[in-house]
């Protein structure tokens, strides 16, 4: 079995059908970038696996519990949010709390949760005690994505890049089991978007297990273990990287990479 498995996925908006039966396995520690043209259902996939969109029939599996099924229609909302910490999701415009400093950014999930867990004026002791844990975790976070130095700055006073390195340390700090990207660089300029893959492959070097949604072709075929292509609510086609890009059989993927890189100058 694999670490995740999505099995016949189906999402509609209205009577517009978006999710067409999706059926997905991701294995742990595994990369896997998801690519398709806009409207191909990519992004509500990525929607549907973090709980931000319920999908209106199929499974979701991670590590052997069942997280969607046809029962968890009726999971309450404190159920919802134990689910939802299983994933980190990073967004394409970074989502910081422009009044909480980087480091606050952070720290600020973690310390919620840890005010619902513990009572800190009957647990005083307890509760500084993991208060200080979080924010060493989090101090080792901006030492992993290079801006140790920003962690007073606040994200008016950071670049593109850097606000998307301290949304992806914000994201691992609440320790997901799976780590989701929504176009990680779409928002930004390009000089700033090596600096965000470069932490996004040293997670892979770790061992994390990612899936990637990415407009970036050239940065799906460097780091992904599996490419899946998208298009018209189904999964087209996937593979290694290799295959799928070297080697494409389908004719809407040998269409799409053409036109990406015709657009690209290819």
């Amino acid at each position: 079995m694999a670490y995740l498995e999505i099995k016949n996925f189906n999402k509609s908006f209205g009577n517009t059908e978006v999710l067409k039966g999706i059926d997905l396995q991701v294995e742990k520690g595994q990369v896997v970038s998801i690519i398709g043209s806009s409207g191909s259902g990519k992004t509500t996939l990525l929607r549907c696996i973090n709980f931000l969109e319920t999908p209106n029939s199929g499974e979701m599996i991670l590590d052997g519990v069942s997280l969607i099924n046809d029962l968890s229609k009726n999971d309450s909302d404190a159920l919802l949010r134990e689910k939802r910490l299983n994933f980190g999701l990073v967004f394409q415009s970074f989502n910081l709390f422009p009044q909480y400093s980087v480091l606050g950014n952070i720290t600020l999930a973690p310390t919620l949760l840890l005010n619902d867990k513990i009572n800190k004026r009957k647990q005083k002791e307890e509760y500084l005690k993991e208060k200080t844990n979080i924010e060493n975790d989090a101090k080792a976070l901006l030492e992993k994505i290079g801006l140790t130095d920003k962690a007073n700055s606040y994200p008016c006073e950071l670049s593109g890049g850097q606000c998307q390195r301290v949304a992806i340390a914000r994201a691992l700090a609440l320790k997901p089991k799976i780590l989701c990207f929504d176009e990680p660089t779409s928002a930004l300029d390009p000089e700033l978007t090596g600096e965000v893959l470069k932490v996004i492959r040293a997670l892979k070097d770790e061992g994390t297990t990612m899936i990637i949604v990415t407009h970036e072709m050239g940065f799906a075929k460097n780091v992904s273990d599996k490419v899946v292509f998208m298009a018209d609510g189904v999964i087209e086609e996937e593979g290694d990287a290799k295959s799928v890009f070297d080697n494409p059989k389908s004719e809407k993927l040998i269409h799409f990479l053409s036109s990406v890189n015709n657009k690209d100058g290819e």
